[in-house]
C-alpha cells in the first residue's frame, strides 16, 4: 500500500542542537565542578557546603512562593471566566515559568548555575528572556510544516519496517443486542478515515 509519501534513503543530518547539547552539558558540568573547587580552596569546604545549602533553600523557597502566584492567577482566570470577563493577556516573561526555572537552578548545585538562577530573579532579565524565547518558539512554530498529530503518528508508522496501516471499520456482532432507539445517531456512519 502506498501513501504518497515519498521515502528519502540519504541519512538525515544531525541537528545543530543535538550535536553540541551534550558537548555544553559536559562542559557546565566540568566548570561547575572547577569553580567549587576554586572557592572550597579559598574560603573551605564547611562555606561551600553552607553556600550550597542556602541555594537549596533559596531555589526551593523562589519555586513554591511561584507555584503560589501560578495557582492565585489560575484562580482568578477561572474567576473571570466564569463571571464572562476577558482576562487580561499576559506578556513575555510576566508569567511564573521563568521563575520556577530560576528556583530549579538555585536549588541545582554549583555557582554558575546559582548566579544564572539569581540573574532570572530579576524582572527586567526575566521579561527580557522571556521575550527572546517567545519569539524563537513563535518563529519555530510558523516554520513548521503543518499537519496534525494523527498525520505524525501515521508518518512514523510508514518509516517502521512492517509498519502496515490498513483502513477500515470493526464491526461487533457476537450477540443479542439492544433494540435501537430512533434518533440524530441512528443509522450509517461513514467510515473515520478516506
Amino acid at each position: 500500500m502506498t501513501t504518497g509519501v515519498p521515502l528519502s534513503t540519504a541519512p538525515r543530518r544531525r541537528s545543530r542542537a543535538r550535536t553540541f547539547l551534550p558537548l555544553a552539558v559536559a562542559a557546565w558540568l566540568i566548570l561547575e565542578i572547577w569553580l567549587l573547587s576554586l572557592v572550597a580552596g579559598a574560603v573551605g569546604g564547611p562555606a561551600v557546603a553552607a553556600l550550597l545549602a542556602g541555594g537549596i533553600v533559596l531555589g526551593a523557597v523562589v519555586i513554591k512562593r511561584a507555584g503560589r502566584r501560578a495557582f492565585k492567577n489560575l484562580a482568578n482566570t477561572f474567576q473571570q471566566a466564569q463571571q464572562g470577563q476577558q482576562p487580561a493577556p499576559q506578556q513575555p516573561g510576566g508569567g511564573n515559568g521563568l521563575t520556577m526555572l530560576a528556583g530549579l537552578l538555585l536549588m541545582l548545585p554549583g555557582l554558575l548555575s546559582d548566579v544564572v538562577g539569581l540573574l532570572l530573579l530579576v524582572p527586567p532579565v526575566r521579561a527580557w528572556t522571556g521575550r527572546r524565547l517567545s519569539g524563537s518558539l513563535e518563529r519555530k512554530m510558523a516554520a513548521a510544516p503543518a499537519g496534525s498529530f494523527g498525520d505524525a503518528f501515521q508518518q512514523a508508522r510508514i518509516h517502521q519496517p512492517d509498519g502496515k496501516i490498513v483502513q477500515g471499520e470493526v464491526i461487533r456482532e457476537d450477540g443479542q443486542q439492544p433494540p435501537r432507539q430512533p434518533g440524530p445517531d441512528a443509522g450509517y456512519r461513514p467510515p473515520l478515515a478516506p
